[in-house]
C-alpha cells in the first residue's frame, strides 16, 4: 500500500503524517491489518528495536474521587465495587512498589485519586518517592495525581519524580461530554506545568468511549503537539456501576489499528499499551508488541490484569526483551533533549510535538475506566460512533473485567 510506505518513511524521519493519513490508517480493511501491524513495527524498530519496557503501578489511594469522569470507577457517584482506601504510607507504598521491580519493572508509576493534591499530598509523595528509590538504585518514578497547582511539579522534581502523567483522555471537542468537574484545558495546563518542571510528562488517551475517529486523530495529534515523551493508550474497562458500562466498541483489529495510528503521528515516543489490554486485545497482545514498546506489568488500579509471569513469558514468546535498567528507554535525541530540559529553565511544551525531538514530553497510565487521575468524565449521552467504530462494535466481555481485590490496599501479595 502507498499509505503504508509513505508513513513508515515519515515515521523514519520523525515527520508528521497528514490528518487524513491518519485517518486512513483507521479505516484500513481485516484484509490489511498485518500489512498495519508490519510498516508500524518498522517504525518502533528504528527507535526502540525489540526492546519492552515494564511499567508498574502503586494505586496510593483508591476510590472516593470527587471528580465526575464517566469512565472511571472511583469517580464520584460510581456504584462498581472496587478497594476504597485512604493514603498508603511512604514505606507500604514502597513495599507494594518493590514487587513489580521484582518483576522486571524499571518506572514505578504512583497513582492517587482526587482532583488534584493539596501541599501536605505533594509533601506525602515526595517522601514515597524518596523511600522508593533509596531501596531501589536507578528505578524510574512517576507520579499521578491530578490537577497540579504552581510549585508543585518542581517540589515532585525536587523529591526525585521523573515523570508526571496527566492524560488528555480525548477531543477537545468532546471532552465535555464525558467530564464535567475540570475541563480539557485544565489537563493540558498540568502537563505543561510537568513540561517546565524539567519532568518528562505522560499524557496518552482512552479509547472505546464511543468517540468518533476524528476524535482519536484529534486527540494523537494534541498530544503530538504537547510533546509527549510517553503516550499510554488506554482501552476502556467498561465497568459496571459507571456511566460508560455498556460502552463495548472495541474489537482487537481496531485496538491495533489505533496503537499503529500513535506509532505513526508519534514515531518515536514511547507508546504504551495500557488499561484494558487483556480486556480487548485478548490473544492479539503478542502482535501488539510489534507497535508499541511499553506495557503495565501486573495489575491497574482498580482492576486485575494478566499475571505478570504471563507477561514476561508473552514478550519473550514473541520475540521481544524487556528492558533494562541500564538502558535508556528513549532514542538519543529525545533523551538528550529531556536532559537538558530538566537541567535548565524546564519549559518546552511548544517545541514541536512527539516526532520532532526538540524536546521531552508526556505519557499517561492510569486504568482505563479503573481509575487514577488518568482519565476523567460524566456524560449521560454517549458521542456519534463513526460508521467504523460502529461496525467494529464487539459482544460484552464482562468475564474478562475483574476488579482487584490483592496488592496496594489489601494483606494478599500484589501480581508482579
Amino acid at each position: 500500500m502507498d499509505l503504508l510506505n509513505t508513513l513508515v518513511e515519515k515515521g523514519l524521519r520523525r515527520e508528521s503524517p497528514t490528518r487524513e493519513e491518519a485517518l486512513a490508517v483507521l479505516a484500513t480493511s481485516d484484509d490489511d491489518l498485518l500489512d498495519v501491524v508490519a510498516a508500524a513495527g518498522k517504525v518502533r524498530r528504528q527507535w526502540f528495536g525489540r526492546r519492552v519496557k515494564l511499567n508498574y503501578l502503586v494505586n496510593l489511594k483508591s476510590g472516593l474521587c470527587p471528580e465526575d469522569c464517566s469512565y472511571c470507577s472511583q469517580r464520584l457517584g460510581s456504584k462498581a465495587d472496587i478497594l476504597k482506601y485512604t493514603w498508603l504510607k511512604p514505606d507500604e507504598a514502597s513495599q507494594a512498589a518493590a514487587a513489580g521491580i521484582a518483576g522486571g519493572a524499571k518506572r514505578v508509576c504512583l497513582v492517587a485519586s482526587g482532583r488534584g493534591p493539596t501541599d501536605r499530598d505533594v509533601e506525602r509523595v515526595g517522601r514515597t518517592i524518596e523511600a522508593i528509590k533509596e531501596q531501589n538504585e536507578g528505578v524510574e518514578v512517576c507520579a499521578c495525581l491530578g490537577l497540579l497547582s504552581d510549585g508543585q511539579a518542581e517540589r515532585l522534581k525536587t523529591a526525585g519524580a521523573d515523570a508526571y502523567n496527566h492524560n488528555l483522555n480525548t477531543s477537545e471537542a468532546t471532552y465535555g461530554e464525558i467530564t464535567k468537574t475540570h475541563t480539557y484545558a485544565d489537563r493540558v495546563d498540568t502537563v505543561q506545568k510537568a513540561h517546565a518542571a524539567g519532568l518528562s510528562a505522560c499524557s496518552g488517551l482512552i479509547a472505546g468511549m464511543g468517540e468518533t475517529d476524528e476524535d482519536l486523530v484529534d486527540v494523537v495529534f494534541a498530544l503530538r503537539e504537547l510533546d509527549s515523551d510517553s503516550v499510554p493508550v488506554n482501552f476502556l474497562i467498561p465497568f459496571e456501576g459507571t456511566p460508560l458500562a455498556k460502552e463495548w466498541n472495541l474489537t482487537p483489529q481496531r485496538c491495533l489499528r489505533i496503537l499503529a495510528m500513535v506509532r505513526f503521528v508519534c514515531p518515536d515516543v514511547e507508546v504504551r499499551i495500557a488499561g484494558g489490554r487483556e480486556v480487548h486485545l485478548r490473544s492479539m497482545q503478542p502482535l501488539a508488541l510489534n507497535i508499541a514498546n511499553s506495557i503495565f506489568l501486573g495489575d491497574y488500579l482498580t482492576s486485575e490484569g494478566q499475571a505478570g509471569q504471563a507477561d514476561l513469558d508473552m514478550i519473550a514468546d514473541a520475540g521481544f526483551e524487556v528492558e533494562g535498567a541500564g538502558t535508556t528507554t528513549l532514542p538519543a535525541h529525545r533523551a538528550d533533549a529531556l536532559a537538558a530540559a530538566a537541567g535548565g529553565c524546564g519549559s518546552h511544551a511548544a517545541a514541536g510535538g512527539c516526532g520532532s525531538g526538540a524536546a521531552a514530553g508526556c505519557g499517561s497510565h492510569a486504568d482505563a475506566a479503573g481509575g487514577g487521575c488518568g482519565p476523567c468524565g460524566g456524560h449521560a449521552e454517549t458521542p456519534a460512533e463513526s460508521p467504523a467504530t460502529a461496525s467494529a462494535a464487539s459482544e460484552a466481555r464482562t468475564d474478562l473485567v475483574a476488579v482487584r481485590r490483592r496488592g496496594a490496599g489489601t494483606d494478599l501479595a500484589p501480581n508482579a
